[in-house]
């Protein structure tokens, strides 16, 4: 039998997936929505639809399970609005990134080869840009959208086959984090910074959308990208009016790349600065700071603002180079650079938690709305076990395995109750095994 402890929890449960209610059109399908994320808590090591069917304690038909994932007319969109809205946690750094899931076919809507981070390498695969809210302590989800190669956008067959509604055009990477920011704003979000990599580091609209909306940001960047030492001065063209509201005129000195600068930087402009990842053992690290101009913009008779550019150097004789753009005050110290550039760790472990604990990317349909249900009912089922990890309690606070592995215990419980056969079949199994030692 279940403890009290355990009933709570699964009333608690029932308590956040009510609050998903109206999302749907009908009671089925918030039924639908209990089973899956049943499922996805349960204690199948695989998480594709036939696996968790088989292990939730009240299921209904496999065609009913599949069709509220892969067919039924329910908006993901505003799933994950609800979600965002519901998340109890409101201020965070917002941490802009994408991951990657290896496909072996080419039928999966997206698929295609593309860099694939899971794997390190050009592989088969989708990649789904991705938005966590980090508070220090918890990532919240924030949404997440399908990237779709031009290939898959032109061929009607394939759009057709994979149900990719007439709306969805090809956008870039940097497009859909944009989109993803927007939405979390729209939210009631209250963000501190915006961390994320190279990807999103490298393009100026970014960087421009972060100075117009006044969010400081620490973004990874290529160390080709190129610089002007401090704030460069302009040549101004007497005889051309400058554009409205912008200052006229050209750098009157030259730019130059990112790694130029930093392999010229002299023994002392480095510092030895000590981080930690969470409650993880502290990490080292050589850095230097200056302040720099991107070059990007001036060609468009303007400059962009100065920043920093934090330069950071591995220990040992092959320490690998990281560079980023730092928007902190000129006043900020260098641990404060160093302690923003290093929240992105925790997508990674976000990532981490998503896939192991939850199986992410098991998912085996190959539907754009199948994608979409899966990707926002995974979103739901994590925030849950994230609101049970901040509930009051002794000793230290819960990983996220030790909370999904405390909920799995209680689900499989549940299965043995609703399901007595499954416990006599065990006593004959143990049976057994004790008479061929014997």
């Amino acid at each position: 039998m279940l403890d009290r402890g355990a009933w709570s929890l699964l009333r608690r449960l029932t308590g956040w997936l009510d609050q998903f209610k109206d999302c749907f059109g009908h009671r089925a399908q918030h039924v639908s929505l209990r089973q899956y994320v049943d499922g996805l808590l349960g204690d199948s090591a695989r998480k594709s639809m036939s696996a968790m069917l088989a292990r939730v304690s009240e299921p209904t038909s496999y065609q009913a399970f599949q069709h509220f994932i892969t067919h039924a007319p329910w908006d993901a969109t505003v799933l994950w609005r609800r979600l965002r809205a519901v998340i109890p946690e409101r201020t965070g750094i917002l941490i802009l990134d994408e991951t990657s899931f290896p496909k072996s076919g080419p039928h999966s809507v997206g698929a295609a080869r593309q860099y694939c981070g899971a794997l390190g390498k050009v592989a088969n695969c989708q990649v789904a840009v991705t938005a966590a809210l980090w508070t220090g302590q918890r990532a919240w989800p924030m949404g997440a959208l399908l990237y779709l190669p031009e290939s898959w956008v032109r061929d009607l067959v394939r759009r057709a086959a994979a149900r990719i509604p007439a709306t969805a055009v090809f956008q870039e990477k940097w497009r859909l984090a944009l989109t993803l920011l927007r939405l979390t704003r729209a939210a009631g979000i209250t963000l501190t910074a915006v961390v994320a990599d190279a990807e999103y580091g490298d393009n100026s609209t970014v960087r421009q959308t972060l100075h117009r909306l006044r969010l400081p940001y620490a973004l990874g960047i290529s160390p080709t990208l190129t610089v002007f030492r401090g704030t460069p001065t302009l040549h101004v063209d007497r005889t051309q009016p400058p554009p409205r509201n912008r200052r006229g005129g050209w750098p009157t000195e030259e730019a130059v790349s990112v790694r130029t600068i930093s392999d010229a930087l002299r023994p002392r402009a480095w510092h030895r600065v000590e981080w930690r990842n969470g409650t993880h053992a502290p990490w080292t690290a050589d850095f230097a700071a200056l302040r720099v101009t991107p070059a990007t913009d001036w060609r468009r008779r303007r400059l962009a603002p100065d920043i920093w550019l934090l330069c950071e150097r591995g220990l040992g004789p092959t320490g690998r180079r990281r560079h980023y753009f730092v928007s902190l005050p000129a006043s900020a110290s260098l641990k404060q650079l160093v302690r923003l550039a290093h929240h992105r760790w925790a997508i990674e472990q976000h990532y981490q938690d998503f896939k192991s604990e939850l199986g992410l990317d098991h998912f085996e349909g190959r539907s754009y709305p199948g994608w979409q249900h899966h990707m926002v009912i995974s979103a739901v089922a994590f925030a849950f076990l994230q609101a049970e990890r901040r509930r009051p309690r002794r000793g230290p606070a819960l990983t996220f395995p030790q909370i999904r592995a405390f909920v799995q215990e209680i689900f499989t419980g549940l299965l043995f109750i609703s399901r007595p056969q499954y416990m006599r079949w065990m006593k004959q199994a143990e049976q057994r095994f004790h008479q061929l030692r014997i």
